[in-house]
């Protein structure tokens, strides 16, 4: 049978830059392990699959897969999914709201229109849970191909998780988050060493004056990730670390912009904002654009 998807690159409105992504819209009758299988071929960071709600609540289920294993939920394929969505007429010109069932639960995604055209969209995320500080610092180091004396001082590594955790980095320059290399086999070793199997997401803060709050990139290759243009489920914990570490106030953490994937020639923006009352996050939202490059056809064998 032939199955139909459509090629958006997510977290930038400018073809060919972004991160991206192969939104299957109609992925009724497909097992997991035919879905996998699609990923796999297409073989973007991600893709997904929209299914019938099966929620009270929600408006369409939808699975995402990386090349190597599903996601319980994930920024650019909600992002991108959000945008096919509005363009095939399943989300209708003007509403102001969309609801994904994905596997941590309901997902909302505001909406903001120029006409009958999806301009940007925002999805909620969780409020963060933050693990214990990480002590092995020239380990985590060494599995990004850095050394200690690259990480920003007197701030932790750990995990934070606002859906999907991942080992959040600080480093202390644009110039060194450049000069980071993604190795399975230092990924591994690492992984050894400290019990830890997480995505690596590292950052340096810009400079003064910068268009972008912070630049960024994201090592999976335990995902079959080598490096991901753009990473909207690492963009939420990132806000909350900005914030619960002191980074930025809180004024700041609502209207943050991260830029990731320079390095890789595909520069994807995200937008980050986080609210807070008292010192405690309250709610994580992370948006951004995406365009239609492509569309086609898998001819996939009856199973």
């Amino acid at each position: 049978m032939a199955l139909s998807y459509l090629h958006y690159d997510v977290f930038t409105d400018e073809p060919f830059t972004g991160n991206q992504l192969a939104v299957f819209l109609d992925g009724r009758g497909l097992s997991t392990e035919r879905m996998q299988a699609l990923a796999r071929e297409m073989n973007f960071s991600e893709s997904t699959f929209i299914l019938p709600a099966e929620t009270a609540g929600t408006d369409v289920r939808m699975r995402i897969f990386t090349p190597a294993n599903e996601m319980p939920m994930a920024g650019h394929p909600t992002i991108g999914s959000t945008f096919a969505l509005a363009h095939t007429g399943v989300i209708t010109p003007a509403a102001s709201r969309f609801v994904f069932g994905l596997g941590v639960g309901p997902v909302p995604v505001d909406l903001e229109w120029q006409g009958d055209t999806l301009h940007f969209a925002w999805m909620t995320q969780r409020t963060p849970t933050f693990g214990p500080v990480m002590e092995a610092r020239h380990e985590a180091a060494a599995a990004i191909g850095l050394t200690e004396a690259d990480l920003l001082p007197d701030q932790p590594i750990r995990e934070v998780n606002c859906g999907v955790p991942f080992l959040l980095v600080p480093i202390r320059s644009r110039a060194a988050v450049d000069r980071a290399v993604s190795d399975a086999a230092a990924f591994r070793r690492f992984s050894v060493s400290t019990g830890l199997d997480l995505p690596i997401f590292f950052f340096a803060l810009s400079d003064a004056g910068a268009a972008e709050t912070v630049h960024s990139r994201m090592f999976a290759p335990e995902f079959g990730i080598i490096e991901d243009p753009a990473t909207g489920s690492a963009s939420g914990p990132l806000g909350c670390y900005l914030l619960r570490h002191g980074l930025l106030d809180a004024g700041e953490a609502t209207r943050i912009t991260s830029l990731q994937g320079a390095a890789m020639g595909r520069p994807s923006r995200i937008h980050v904002s986080i609210s807070s009352s008292d010192g405690q996050i309250t709610q994580v939202k992370v948006g951004g654009r995406a365009v239609l490059v492509g569309r086609g056809e898998l001819f996939v064998p009856e199973a």
